[in-house]
């Protein structure tokens, strides 16, 4: 593909390469430096690399490069948030709750990547490395990106609305978003506080597993995903779906279905579209209150996030209400739809990524879930004729399930 620095870097093998004691850490981390080096100058994934990062073997993944996302407290580093207000900020004095967890769980972060302004809708400089002259996504673009890349096999993003989910799809990467409040979310900078959800990419699926399983201890469910799964399909038909993402979509059920999965039509569409609707009025009027700060300060801030906080002061306390019983009636319906299916099937994003680098993408197609709270695993599923990558998400209830769910999934799709 012309312009393509789409080259993912494996989890899997890395990992199985350190404990091998075919390569070591330091190699390890040798190799994403030559990688960022080489690529940076047309991706621009990274705010800022630690120049003193001391590859270490701790912990299950055995000194894997991480990128964290520059709205994730990374000890030693600035947390700009993308923002010219953060220009100045000092360095973090600790990590994050989070990074500390995939420290123990032997990852080793090497630097911050690119955040959209807050983590809403503002462009950062981060190229696509599928196609360099169409969007990456937001607002995780550095860390989608950096993955998608091969700079590191794995990287640290957050979503609000569709942050990890849109990126992933579009750079053609894996993700999962963890269920809200599986980890804390300490020494992040959110948006909206109820709907604030940490996650992570790989190349694959089957390295999300790997990655899950070492920061979790709980079982590795790439080596338990051999049953055909119970799904239900949501087409997202209610929206503008892109014809490649409808065919995509259509030919990926043909073959679940002839490997043995059962797939059946979401039988309430309806709901999925009072919750995309409930989603971003819930997120402006919190937004509005969690960074009151910005909002005070609107001129120095993009329109874009300017018209969020102004939307969410504006707003009524009884729409914020209405929506967040929406939300909760909706819940307690989707949970009970889950109980007897593995997972939800749908597009990732409404198409592959649109040309050009001023906008993100659409997010829609991930508010319904993300109003939820339920953890959604991001596949690269298929690419359109000229080459751009279209993505699938699965959402469930669990991570580990989801997770055997995806890996099932991917090796049916790519055997």
């Amino acid at each position: 593909m012309t312009g393509s620095r789409w080259q993912p870097w494996s989890l899997r093998s890395l990992v199985n390469s350190l404990n091998n004691g075919d390569i070591t850490p330091a190699e390890a981390h040798q190799r994403a430096r030559a990688r960022i080096a080489e690529t940076e100058p047309e991706l621009r994934a990274w705010v800022e690399l630690d120049p003193d990062v001391s590859p270490v073997a701790d912990g299950p993944l055995g000194g894997v490069p991480l990128a964290v996302k520059d709205i994730i407290d990374l000890a030693g580093l600035p947390t700009r948030c993308g923002s010219q207000l953060r220009a100045s900020a000092g360095a973090a004095e600790a990590d994050a709750t989070i990074v500390t967890a995939w420290r123990q769980a032997g990852a080793v972060p090497i630097g911050k990547s690119v955040t959209t302004e807050f983590a809403y809708f503002a462009p950062g400089p981060t190229r696509n490395p599928a196609a360099l002259s169409h969007t990456p996504g937001g607002s995780s673009s550095g860390s989608a990106a950096a993955v998608g890349a091969g700079q590191v096999p794995l990287a640290l993003g957050s979503q609000t609305a569709a942050s990890v989910t849109r990126p992933a799809a579009f750079c053609g990467v894996a993700s999962l978003v963890l269920s809200r409040g599986r980890f804390p979310v300490d020494g992040v900078t959110g948006l909206s506080p109820s709907l604030d959800s940490h996650g992570f990419f790989t190349a694959s699926a089957s390295d999300l597993a790997l990655a899950w399983s070492a920061l979790t201890g709980e079982p590795d469910a790439a080596l338990t995903a051999d049953r055909p799964p119970r799904l239900l399909l949501w087409p997202a038909a209610q929206f503008d779906v892109d014809p490649q993402m409808a065919t995509a979509l259509s030919s990926a059920c043909a073959a679940l279905r002839a490997a043995g999965a059962v797939i059946d039509e979401f039988p309430d569409p309806q709901l999925i579209t009072q919750l995309a609707e409930a989603h971003p009025v819930i997120m402006a009027y919190e937004a509005a209150r969690e960074r009151s700060a910005e909002l005070a300060a609107s001129s120095q801030i993009s329109t874009q996030l300017a018209t969020l906080l102004e939307t969410g002061a504006a707003t009524p306390e009884h729409d914020y209400e209405t929506a967040r019983h929406t939300t909760a009636e909706a819940g307690t319906r989707v949970a009970e739809l889950l109980s007897t299916y593995d997972a939800v099937l749908a597009p990732a994003a409404l198409g592959p990524a649109p040309a050009g680098l001023n906008a993100t993408g659409d997010p829609i197609l991930s508010r319904p879930w993300q109003a939820l709270g339920l953890p959604a695993a991001g596949i690269p599923a298929m690419r359109t004729p000229s080459g751009l990558p279209l993505g699938l998400q699965l959402i469930g209830t669990r991570e580990s399930e989801l997770l055997t769910t995806a890996c099932w999934t991917e090796s049916t799709l790519h055997p």
